[in-house]
């Protein structure tokens, strides 16, 4: 008995996919990665009133803000009324996209675990030097607590 048979490639998961349900956009586009590059939104404005100090900063720190001919896939509506020093980049709601260099990502969260491991050790060396006294110490490393519940041991 010959039984007919579909082939594999008419009878796929997509076309027994379920219907995925509406969600809202997200209201910072998230920009097509590129190798060796790490993206970040700056703030630019805060509350309607510029904030050039920080972006001088990011600046200064490395961020380069990327322009909009090199991110199609971001569809970003510019108010021509509205006079913005950064036109040819990626603005939205006073973030403005930037980018930077994966290894100086890298370099600077070395150097920011570094000073926090810094003074961690510095407190633990502060605390330390407390126990001056020995017949009343702060901290016993041979101490030893016992947890029991109920009657007995």
């Amino acid at each position: 008995m010959v039984e007919s048979r579909l082939d594999r490639e008419v009878g796929t998961r997509d076309a027994t996919k379920r219907a995925q349900a509406w969600t809202p956009p997200s209201t910072l586009p998230s920009p097509a990665p590129q190798e060796g590059w790490a993206f970040r939104w700056i703030r630019t404005a805060a509350m309607g009133q510029s904030d050039p100090t920080n972006v001088s900063a990011k600046f200064r720190e490395g961020w380069v803000p990327c322009k909009a001919e090199d991110h199609p896939e971001m569809q970003v509506f510019r108010d021509p009324n509205v006079n913005n020093r950064f036109k040819d980049n990626i603005e939205v709601g006073g973030l403005l996209l930037c980018k930077a260099p994966i290894e100086m990502i890298k370099q600077r969260d070395e150097y920011y675990r570094n000073a926090a491991e810094s003074q961690v050790q510095a407190v633990d060396n502060t605390y330390m030097k407390l126990q001056a006294d020995p017949r009343m110490p702060l901290f016993n490393e041979k101490q030893r607590t016992k947890v029991s519940f109920g009657k007995g041991s």
